[in-house]
């Protein structure tokens, strides 16, 4: 990847990895913007976007698609009410998931950026200036991080990882056709343990280069 150059970098990671947390402060670090599922969640149900109204975003001025760009990543800049799409029907997961990689490949278009999660390695795969990056952790570790950050027990925990860790691995393989666990989908693999996001994020800078 050639960080001089418009760049997307995606962090794929374990829930209790501190995967989300190594994205923002990367993006941080190279002064780019950062993006997760939460704010993609937020453009889609504050415009209700569907496929079609994401294609009729595309095809709108440039200046139009920055500026809904930098009010979802900023929370500022009003849109213009005339320009916001009517209330739809609620998409479908599928439905969601093909406007979401457009979304994608639409912030991606205007800048360069971090993208966590969202199965941006298979979104991204074809760019030519991407790294994709796996944050994984041992069990122990993410068990101990989600108790700390959620506040929860530890069979609570337990019980949560496990959830979420099958919730994301049908979604992919419905989704793309592979594994989130395939390492062949990655270019960086990084275990979080013994390390701090801070010094993930160092690892990262240094693969770089």
């Amino acid at each position: 990847m050639n960080k001089k150059e418009k760049f997307v970098i995606t962090i794929n990671r374990e829930l209790g990895s501190g995967g989300r947390t190594v994205g923002r402060k990367l993006a941080e670090k190279l002064n780019v913007k950062f993006y997760d599922k939460a704010l993609i969640r937020e453009l889609t149900e504050k415009f209700n976007l569907s496929v079609e109204e994401v294609e009729k975003m595309k095809g709108r001025s440039h200046s139009w698609w920055s500026e809904l760009v930098n009010h979802l990543s900023t929370g500022q800049g009003m849109v213009p009410t005339g320009q916001i799409p009517a209330k739809l029907d609620v998409p479908t997961t599928e439905e969601m998931f093909k406007v979401e990689t457009e979304i994608l490949k639409g912030i991606a278009e205007t800048a360069s950026c971090v993208v966590a999660g969202r199965s941006g390695f298979f979104v991204f795969r074809k760019e030519p200036n991407h790294l994709s990056v796996l944050i994984q952790a041992s069990m122990p570790h993410r068990i101990e991080r989600v108790m700390r950050k959620q506040n929860m027990t530890e069979d609570e925990a337990s019980k949560t990882i496990e959830k979420v860790d099958k919730m994301r691995e049908n979604y992919v393989q419905k989704y793309t056709g592979t594994s989130r666990y395939d390492t062949r989908n990655y270019d960086l693999v990084i275990s979080a343990d013994n390390k701090t996001e801070d010094e993930i994020v160092e690892l990262i800078m240094q693969y770089i280069g």
